[in-house]
């Protein structure tokens, strides 16, 4: 392991603490309640944040995405297509991440959590500079899309914090 490494698994395991933090203790009812009709519900955010780190570091992994793979997909059945991500949803989309406990949020982030620190863990600091996306310009680089998916990461379980406080002050 490297100490580039070691910095993006240390990002990571934070996003995963904050995860956990987050679901602690909520209700589904918590999970799902949005501070207005157009935005996005704690329940959305993780389950968003997860498929974007499983969809994204599979992709440069080379290896299936743990939400199919592992049935995660029939196990939340949620009303989207297997490949969904969340990125583009409608506030009817949002609304339609419902029903789904804490637990199984966390399971989730958790499984894809350990995928990718085992998938980091195996990284040279040479590999972090290998192209991975030529649809930019300038071309994206593996280190490059691990850090843009930890910052997505980081913003969304924020937002997800965000909304937790408010809710938890109207207890």
């Amino acid at each position: 392991m490297t100490a580039s490494t070691e910095l993006l698994i240390d990002a990571y395991d934070r996003v995963r603490e904050s995860v956990h933090e987050v679901l602690d203790g909520l209700t589904q009812e918590e999970l799902t309640a949005r501070l207005d009709p157009a935005a996005n519900s704690i329940a959305w955010l993780v389950w968003h944040l997860t498929r974007v780190q499983d969809d994204h570091v599979a992709g440069v992994a080379g290896h299936d995405q743990i939400w199919t793979k592992e049935d995660w997909d029939g196990r939340f059945g949620l009303p989207f297509p297997a490949g969904d991500i969340g990125y583009g949803h409608t506030s009817e989309d949002v609304a339609a991440v419902r029903g789904i406990a804490p637990e199984l949020l966390a399971g989730y982030h958790d499984e894809v959590h350990g995928r990718t620190v085992a998938y980091l863990g195996g990284l040279a600091d040479e590999d972090l500079s290998r192209v991975v996306d030529t649809s930019w310009t300038p071309h994206v680089t593996l280190g490059v899309r691990l850090v843009s998916v930890v910052n997505d990461d980081t913003q969304h379980v924020g937002q997800a914090a965000f909304v937790r406080g408010v809710l938890l002050r109207r207890r």
